[in-house]
């Protein structure tokens, strides 16, 4: 998996041109069956994958917090919310709170979360690939891909299964 994450970055900025051409495509006439093929790669690349062994998403990225996740994990934390957003988070640029540095707090040296079973929902969902209607989230996509090798290799499947998008 090291071996993986180390060529990522270059492996998806020298994709990039290709990926976001792919995806203009994709986004102007996405295939009636995109929500499914997107849900079986995901499923397939997950079975094969074990995110314990990489943690980079955790290590290089930090989610978004709702409100409803600040409220979730602080109780979990047996924090005020105040208390852990003051803790943990700041407001970025855009006004979303997100973590105050990275690699994320909550990981553990074994890349478990301490907080795995409240974790906010941008954890639980990423890296975004069996999202309904992928194709609006493109941009988002185009991050991934050079954070999560498993979003690389399910991206480079994708393009492979519509050649005709790119």
């Amino acid at each position: 998996m090291q071996d993986d994450l180390k060529g990522l970055p270059q492996q998806a900025a020298q994709k990039h041109p290709e990926s976001a051409r792919f995806f203009k495509k994709l986004k102007a006439r996405p295939p009636k069956n995109l929500d499914a093929t997107m849900q079986e790669l995901h499923t397939e690349e997950f079975q094969r994958t074990d995110c314990l062994q990489c943690g980079n998403c955790c290590r290089t990225t930090g989610p978004l917090f709702t409100d409803h996740d600040i409220v979730r994990i602080s109780r979990h934390l047996k924090m005020k919310p105040s208390e852990f957003t003051t803790t943990y988070l700041k407001r970025d640029e855009e006004g979303d709170m997100v973590l105050q540095q990275v690699p994320c707090a909550f990981l553990g040296v074994d890349n478990y979360c301490a907080i795995y079973d409240v974790r906010p929902k941008a954890c639980r969902e990423f890296p975004h690939t069996d999202r309904r209607k992928f194709q609006q989230i493109h941009q988002l996509t185009l991050k991934n891909v050079a954070i999560c090798p498993a979003a690389y290799r399910i991206v480079e499947t994708l393009k492979a299964q519509y050649p005709k998008y790119w």
